[in-house]
């Protein structure tokens, strides 16, 4: 396949490291459902986390086996019918089109407990890891875990049904490390309006952000706090485009031109990120990935190729990266999960990805965008 204008890099063979393997770069991921994974199942914490087992995407000895140097830690609390692990993987999405029925806004006081439990759930993932895995509040953090070779956790929030309206709570999720908030998952909450997960769909499916929503836009800016727009609808990304000081960061999304998927963002909220000096992390998604919109995870490395050098011909090579989505949706079996990082920067390399370029897309760009989002 041809390569995008923006990415036309020479080939470099692969650098044999130790035991003969191809040096793999660090990466930095946008978004990881993790958290709930472990909510579910409490009682298994240490199997879940420290001793690794074959389910799901993510423990620590497979982060360490491929590589992961850290990512962005969601908090995401499900109704009683739906959930990343749960919409995205609903039958009706192997048979395109599809309009999946979501369920109502999850009410205050069983989101707020829930997600505090997550909070706590990541305190103790640093705890137990022994020192490898750390809970970072900065960029400078990031950075001093990335030379450690410490596994940085950034606690992000899926959905803002935890906050309550007047944000007094937003403080507190602050205090325990939140440095990034997504105002709404697909549905609509008291801040504003989420796609729903829709093929064929454009993202203009629904009002703005309310008033809490335009305060909680306000108050993630003094707070530093990055605001994912990666589940809002055009109008609420717009309000936030109109409304924010910070760079225009969607952590797990694709490309419209590409998948006509209600998640997947147009050209024109491209060039907007793009003026911004935002980042957007492409989604592992398959649902988002493939042109057909299909669950399937059986689809080779061309719709992943597609989507990244869309998204750099719009962006630029400096504000791309990775946003797995990884325990949370159906991922392509080429990756299967964390330990199929390597062989994703494989085939990067061969497709034409360069050394440089690969150390942006890994987490150059990640470090860089949170660092202008954050401060120093």
């Amino acid at each position: 396949m041809a390569l995008p204008g923006a990415v036309r890099r020479l080939y470099l063979p692969m650098q044999a490291g130790h035991h003969g393997l191809m040096m793999t770069i660090p990466v930095f991921d946008g978004h990881n459902d993790f958290l709930l994974r472990l909510s579910r199942s409490p009682h298994r914490r240490d199997a879940l986390w420290l001793e690794g087992t074959d389910e799901g995407h993510l423990d620590l000895p497979r982060m360490k086996k491929g590589r992961f140097a850290g990512g962005l830690f969601a908090i995401f609390v499900p109704g009683a019918t739906e959930g990343p692990g749960r919409a995205i993987q609903d039958r009706a999405m192997d048979t395109p089109p599809y309009d999946q029925p979501l369920g109502a806004c999850v009410p205050l006081d069983q989101a707020l407990p829930a997600a505090l439990g997550m909070a706590f759930d990541l305190a103790w993932m640093e705890r137990a890891s022994a020192g490898r895995f750390r809970i970072c509040r900065s960029a400078a953090e990031l950075r001093d875990c990335l030379a450690q070779d410490v596994i940085a956790g950034v606690l992000h929030m899926e959905g803002a049904e935890a906050i309550d309206p007047d944000l007094q709570v937003l403080d507190a999720f602050h205090a325990l490390g939140l440095r990034s908030l997504g105002p709404v998952w697909s549905r609509p909450n008291a801040f504003g309006h989420g796609v729903p997960f829709r093929f064929p769909s454009g993202p203009d499916t629904g009002p703005g952000l309310t008033a809490a929503g335009r305060r909680l836009v306000a108050e993630c800016n003094r707070l530093r706090i990055l605001i994912d727009l990666s589940h809002l609808n055009e109008a609420g990304f717009n309000d936030v485009a109109r409304l924010s000081d910070a760079p225009l960061v969607a952590t797990h999304s694709g490309a419209h031109a590409i998948t006509a998927s209600s998640r997947n963002l147009t050209d024109r909220q491209l060039a907007m990120i793009a003026e911004r000096k935002g980042m957007v992390g492409v989604n592992f998604a398959t649902i988002f990935l493939r042109r057909d919109g299909r669950r399937s995870p059986e689809m080779g490395w061309s719709p992943l190729l597609r989507h990244l050098g869309h998204l750099i011909d719009r962006l630029g090579e400096d504000h791309v990266g990775f946003g797995s989505d990884f325990d949370g949706a159906t991922i392509p079996a080429n990756i299967g999960d964390v330990t199929g990082l390597p062989a994703l920067q494989a085939a990067l390399r061969a497709h034409g990805y360069d050394t440089a370029l690969l150390r942006k897309l890994c987490h150059g760009n990640w470090l860089n965008v949170l660092e202008r989002t954050w401060g120093g």
